[in-house]
């Protein structure tokens, strides 16, 4: 596995985007989502969302760094809002804007590629699973960059050797069943990896996968998941795995009020293997 890295992710995926606008009309942004400022700082208040005017949505986090969580916190200031602007436009700032603006690049990014796939006519398969499709087995080494708690039994119990990768040092320890780890060096002996899409916003995912020479598989997934997979791919990631809003009201009804929006969205992987690539998808608009 190789890491590209001649031009950054975030240059390349605005790169795709300004080539699908040179085709058709963009919608504009219709609005920013965000949960209530009551949930800033809390898990309940992770993901915004922009909403472009033919109903596309696109997920970004927003716990990363103090300035996104105020983006939360300040839920409230009509200064924030969007409405109305050019979607590519905000979408570049995920290319080098500070803090919560890139934030909302990445929102405005994962959005345009919704309106892409739909417009042509790509829905991306369901995930069986929520550990990108690795089928972890006794033998096998997993690396788990950030620490999901929810997922280290799925993995453990198989019988699996399991090391995750955090950045933070007050983590890092021998569990019962699992290793925890600031080296990211680490991750060199291990065959299959699973990481968060948020270092797709911390510019960590290039030096990642830079020591991930032995992995036969490289999944990353999350709800952020949501941008064009094409440079990944590129890049050794083998599975990109997120979350497809399917009923808009209901989505937008459940952030608005800190409530699981699962009901309104699935669980779909695209393998490297499967998708068909930036210049069909392009071609079919």
């Amino acid at each position: 596995m190789t890491s590209k890295a001649t031009v950054d992710v975030a240059h390349e995926l605005v790169g795709l985007l300004e080539r699908f606008a040179d085709r058709v009309p963009l919608p504009k942004v219709r609005a920013l989502h965000l949960p209530p400022a009551a949930m800033a700082n809390t898990k309940a208040g992770e993901f915004c969302a922009i909403e472009l005017e033919d109903g596309s949505l696109g997920l970004s986090y927003v716990l990363l760094d103090a300035s996104t969580k105020n983006l939360v916190a300040n839920a409230g200031d009509p200064g924030l809002g969007l409405e109305g602007a050019d979607a590519l436009a905000v979408a570049r700032w995920f290319t080098g804007a500070p803090g919560a603006r890139r934030a909302l690049g990445f929102a405005a990014v994962n959005a345009l590629t919704r309106c892409l796939f739909d417009r042509a006519g790509f829905r991306p398969g369901a995930s069986p699973d929520s550990i990108g499709m690795l089928d972890p087995v006794a033998g096998d080494h997993i690396g788990m960059i950030g620490l999901f708690p929810p997922l280290v039994d799925s993995i453990v119990h198989t019988g699996a050797q399991l090391t995750v990768v955090q950045l933070r040092a007050d983590l890092a320890g021998d569990r019962a069943d699992y290793r925890v780890t600031v080296d990211r060096n680490e991750l060199a002996t291990c065959n299959k990896v699973i990481a968060t899409s948020t270092m797709l916003l911390n510019d960590s995912l290039d030096a990642m996968l830079s020591v991930c020479g032995n992995a036969r598989s490289f999944a990353l997934i999350g709800p952020g998941a949501g941008c064009l997979p094409d440079p990944l791919f590129a890049r050794g990631v083998t599975l990109v795995g997120g979350s497809w809003i399917a009923d808009r009201v209901a989505f937008l009804s459940a952030l608005a009020a800190s409530e699981s929006w699962t009901a309104a969205a699935r669980k779909v992987a695209i393998r490297r293997a499967d998708y068909p690539g930036f210049e069909v998808l392009l071609g079919r608009v």
